[in-house]
Parts: structure tokens; sequence; C-alpha cells
């Protein structure tokens, strides 16, 4: 196939016209060592308030100390697919500690969330099954349906009823040997609200539907035991059978995993082709994900100061009359609209000495491109005060 040089120009031109054209920032250093929140970005040095890093975990000595010994005893690449050679003892353990932490009976690794949500989706539906999904889920779960072949409808953002019209709907069409999914984020990641679980739970219930809720942002970070959405919200096993988590954000790792029955992981493990044609995540990373899942169950304050931070940042941002959504987590955006004041925004905040990224469509439905800013426990309380003060001075000196 010949590549067409001047279609690929004019879609990056639009692109650039639109302020849509993305550009990598280069991370040079992280200068003070176990602090996470120090970054040298594009030869600026900054505090960094863009990262997942809910509870600063990834710059810890147990995490590091895990991944040099498990280096030391498997090498570091694991060297084929699970099924082949590359499933080792840690990937093993960790898996077992994940389905205890989750409170299900089996769980299995995948390289990344994006992979697992195409491996489960796709293994489980077709052309003949249905996905219900919220219209601002992550976009690995839009392209699983893709990928699966199954109708995708969607409804309206944290709307339930919306939800329950159309799986009242599709499953009603459906033949018996056919199912309906309801997937979800439990926390959405670019505006930081949770969905409705409980009542999305009880609609698949009555409809006869599965029910799939990707926690990627709330687990470790959410619940008294860092359950995430569904422990806040006191869900069961039962009630959400299927769950997706990743390694790399609260864990400090990297990596994802989803946990149900021991039926389901075993049939996800013949079926499911983004494990099974995957070379196996390194020990080391395993072995580290191991220490961050320990440390999150162990270190509760970590829980308990980033959400204090959350509420520190949002009464300052209030007073300063910043126009921030209604979140409750770590994620808290602020919306401006465009996305060239958007990019404007957030290329004076660096050379302030703050990364925040600028969010833009099509992460962002068009006119809500934004700062997303996000907290970490790692992070001082006169860090997010210094944030917020520069936010108010340049919000109002660009967008007034």
């Amino acid at each position: 196939m010949r590549l067409d040089r001047q279609r690929l120009a004019r879609e990056l031109t639009a692109l650039e016209a639109l302020s849509q054209r993305r550009q990598r920032r280069l991370v040079q250093a992280f200068p003070h060592p176990g602090d996470p929140t120090w970054v040298r970005v594009d030869g600026q040095l900054a505090r960094n308030f863009c990262s997942n890093d809910y509870l600063g975990l990834s710059h810890h000595p147990a995490l590091l100390d895990a991944a040099a010994q498990a280096s030391s005893r498997f090498g570091f690449g694991a060297g084929a697919a699970h099924l082949v050679t590359g499933h080792s003892v840690e990937h093993h353990e960790l898996e077992q500690e994940l389905a205890a932490f989750t409170g299900r009976q089996r769980a299995l690794l995948f390289s990344t969330g994006y992979m697992a949500n195409l491996g489960v989706i796709s293994a489980l539906t077709d052309r003949h099954d249905v996905l219900i999904a919220d219209r601002l889920n992550h976009a690995s779960l839009l392209d699983a349906a893709r990928l699966s072949g199954a109708p995708l409808k969607r409804y309206a953002h944290a709307d339930a009823a919306a939800a329950e019209r159309l799986l009242a709907g599709e499953a009603r069409a459906l033949a018996p040997e056919h199912a309906a999914l309801l997937v979800t984020d439990g926390v959405f990641s670019m505006d930081g609200d949770l969905a409705p679980l409980a009542p999305l739970a009880a609609l698949a219930q009555a409809h006869g539907a599965a029910f799939m809720v990707d926690d990627a942002h709330g687990l470790g970070v959410l619940g008294a035991h860092g359950g995430g959405a569904l422990e806040q919200v006191g869900l069961s096993a039962q009630q959400v059978p299927l769950l997706v988590g990743t390694l790399g954000k609260a864990f400090g790792s990297f990596g994802a995993f989803v946990a149900g029955d021991a039926q389901l992981i075993d049939y996800l493990m013949q079926r499911a082709r983004t494990y099974m044609y995957t070379t196996a995540l390194p020990p080391a990373v395993a072995a580290a994900s191991r220490a961050g899942l320990r440390l999150s169950q162990q270190e509760a304050w970590r829980r308990a100061r980033v959400l204090a931070l959350v509420r520190r940042f949002r009464n300052a941002a209030t007073a300063a009359a910043l126009p921030l959504m209604a979140s409750a987590t770590p994620i808290q955006p602020l919306i401006v609209g465009s996305a060239a004041k958007a990019a404007s925004l957030s290329a004076a905040l660096l050379a302030a000495g703050f990364w925040v990224a600028a969010i833009r469509p099509p992460s962002v439905p068009r006119g809500s491109a934004r700062l997303r800013i996000t907290l970490s426990a790692a992070h001082r309380e006169e860090d997010v005060d210094a944030l917020v003060a520069s936010l108010q001075s340049l919000w109002h000196e660009q967008l007034a």
C-alpha cells in the first residue's frame, strides 16, 4: 500500500489549526529521590499535577527493591506469553493477592488496561449480543465493542434511567442464547465523577444482563480499605461479576487485571486474545505491583491524605472562583472550553512551575477542553495552595 502523504499532511495541518495536534513532553528527571511530584520536563523544573500516581507509590523504595530483587531472580523480560513460559511465581502470587483484595475467586493479569478491556469484551460478546455503555466510558471500552462486533448502545452520561430504557428494550429483543453486557467506568477518567453503580447493578440483575465495571481510577483510593468505587457504594462480587482494574495508577506500578469467579477467569484464559497472544509483564513489574498493593493496604494514611488534599484544593479553588466540576476524587477537571485556550493555559502553568496537562478533543467532547488536575498523597499542602494561586492569576489574566 502506498501512503497518501498529502492526506497525512492535510490531517496534521487540520489538527494544528484546531489546537488538537499532540506533542509529547520529555521527562528528563525526577530530581528529588523518592518524590514523584518534582519533575524536570522539557528542561523546566515543575511540580507534577497531572500524574495518576494517586498514592505516591511509584518511587517508593519498597517497589524499587521488589523490582530489583525479582530482576536478579528472573531476569527482566518474561520471555513469552503467560500460557507458554512467561507465567512466573511473581505473576501467580500477584493474581492471588488481587483476587483476595477484590473479594473474588480469581484474577487474571493483562499487560495494560486497554488490553484487559479489549480482551474481556471481545471474549464474552459477539455480533449477536449487545453492549450498553455510558457515553463517557474510556476509549478502550468503546474500541472493545467495535472489536467484538456487538452492537453498541450508549446512554447519556451517568443516567441510570436512560440505561434502563436501553437495557429493557435490547434485552427483550435478544434471543435466549445471547446476552446484554452493561459496562461503565467506576470513576470517569476525564471528569472524576462516579458512575451510579448501585442503580446500574440493580438494572443489570433485573434484566438478566452481565455487569462490568472498569475501576482503574477508583481502586486503591476510594473505600474504607481502598477497594474502590464498588467498596464505597457497598456492591459485592455477585452484584458486579466483572471487575477490571489497573496497577499503574494508585498502586504505582504497571499492568492491569480482571477479577471474577473461577469459571470466568478460566474462560478468559482460553478466549481473551489480548491475554493469550502477548508477552507477559516482566516478573519485576509483577513484584513491584505486589509491593504497591501491599503498601496501599498497610498505609491507609495515603488514601486519607490524598482525599484531604482534594478537599483543600476544592475549597481554595472555590474561594478563587475557579469553575470546578463536581468531583470528590483526585481527578479535578477545570473546564476551559476552547482547545487553544486550554493549551495556552497549560503552557503558562508550566512556565510558572506547574505541570498540568491540557485535555482536548477527541479525549473529551468538543467544547469541553480542560485542565485535568490530579492530586497525589505525595503532594504538600503548600504545593496545592501555590497551584491554586497560579491558576487564579493565570485564569483571570488569560480567560477573563
